[in-house]
């Protein structure tokens, strides 16, 4: 019988073979440490700061302003207030 190697998984976000001594697992899938970053600031994550949304990995902070409630109200204070109406969050800012 010939030799059949092991059949690892794939990164999400470079798509090479994840080994176990190098996994990070968010959203069901493994990631390798180098690839383990927020997907808009590029910050390194870990297990408590990580959230998942749509296949890509983001830190709480990023998650919240691309996807948590918008408008007035949500900012916590005058300190968060300001004119950015989020373009650059958007997918198809026309």
């Amino acid at each position: 019988m010939p030799f059949k190697p092991a059949d690892n998984p794939k990164c999400p976000k470079c798509g090479k073979s994840v080994y176990a001594a190098e996994e990070r697992v968010a959203g069901g899938l493994k990631w390798h440490k180098t690839c383990f970053k927020c997907g808009m600031c590029n910050k390194s994550l870990d297990s408590t700061n990580c959230t998942e949304h749509d296949g890509e990995i983001y830190c709480k902070n990023c998650h919240g302003r691309k996807f948590g409630p918008k408008g007035y109200g949500f900012g916590g204070g005058a300190g968060c207030l300001s004119m950015d109406a989020g373009a650059q969050f958007q997918e198809n800012a026309n």
